[in-house]
């Protein structure tokens, strides 16, 4: 690990040390500040809101922005206390599942497991609770920073997840995993790469949305579960919901499948409206207009 990245590493273990309500009340002045501050990220969240809750009026949305950016805050300075801590540690932080059985019994069938984990509350956190419950892939792409990998593995420690890369070999590594009866991760929402994705509604417009998932659901058979932790109020700690999969994920008709895809992770947002990242541009793909111009 290079230098500089274990000074990182060292900073989050001393802020991990922090207790999470001020970590969280630091991670809500950077929100402020960056929404006062304005900016891409700022523009592109309230364009989202516009097109996902087009009947709020003007106070309504910008009481909508403020939360979120909030949230988004939170979700940068928590981080400190999840990578910086001992893994079971951090787990203790979660105070409520909600649907653990839905889980139980997807692992119980033996026939594979889907985990669809929007960008929605601390998916880290997430990912240690379901590492604790069963050894897991995910579908990964690598940083821009190659030496940051290194950062995040040893910060994940004993319950990180087996990163799978995001191309050919990695795409075959997943259903050997789902063929065995084991557990794969995967982020719903990310834009796929040109060629690899189909328009399906997201909250009431078409966005470019991945094949990957459906394809592999209905290639293996294996169960789908819709999964996030909930970010509480006050540095409570967190919430993990799991909810089932809409029907039609598996159908052969990609737009079809894609549809039932993102209503699950609409689904997920609804409980936690403003702690999904909506500065995503999620909106943009091909020679579609985009809105963000």
């Amino acid at each position: 690990m290079r230098f500089d990245i274990y000074l990182l590493y060292l900073l989050l273990r001393l802020l991990g040390r922090l207790p999470l309500r001020v970590l969280h009340g630091v991670g809500a002045a950077i929100g402020r500040f960056s929404l006062w501050r304005g900016g891409k990220m700022v523009r592109h969240t309230d364009t989202n809101l516009g097109i996902v809750r087009p009947g709020l009026d003007e106070a309504a949305r910008a009481a909508l922005l403020r939360e979120v950016m909030i949230e988004s805050g939170k979700s940068i300075t928590e981080i400190a206390k999840i990578w910086g801590n001992d893994a079971e540690r951090a787990l203790g932080l979660v105070r409520e599942v909600r649907g653990e059985a839905l889980f139980d019994a997807a692992l119980a069938a033996g026939k594979g497991v889907i985990i669809a984990a929007p960008h929605l509350g601390c998916w880290e956190l997430l990912n240690y609770w379901l590492c604790r419950k069963t050894p897991m892939a995910i579908l990964y792409r690598p940083p821009r920073i190659a030496a940051v990998e290194g950062l995040l593995r040893k910060a994940r420690g004993a319950l990180a997840p087996e990163q799978v890369r995001a191309e050919g070999a990695g795409v075959r590594t997943l259903f050997k995993r789902l063929g065995a009866g084991g557990t794969v991760g995967i982020l719903p929402d990310q834009k796929p790469r040109e060629g690899e994705g189909q328009f399906a509604p997201f909250f009431g417009r078409d966005a470019m949305t991945m094949v990957l998932l459906p394809r592999l659901a209905a290639r293996t058979g294996a169960t789908v579960l819709f999964a996030f932790a909930e970010r509480l109020p006050h540095g409570e700690g967190y919430r993990i919901h799991l909810l089932p999969a809409p029907e039609g994920l598996a159908d052969a008709d990609q737009r079809v499948a894609c549809t039932a895809l993102n209503q699950g992770v609409e689904a997920c947002v609804e409980q936690a409206l403003a702690q999904y990242q909506w500065h995503y541009k999620r909106y943009t793909a091909g020679d579609r207009p985009s809105p963000y111009d």
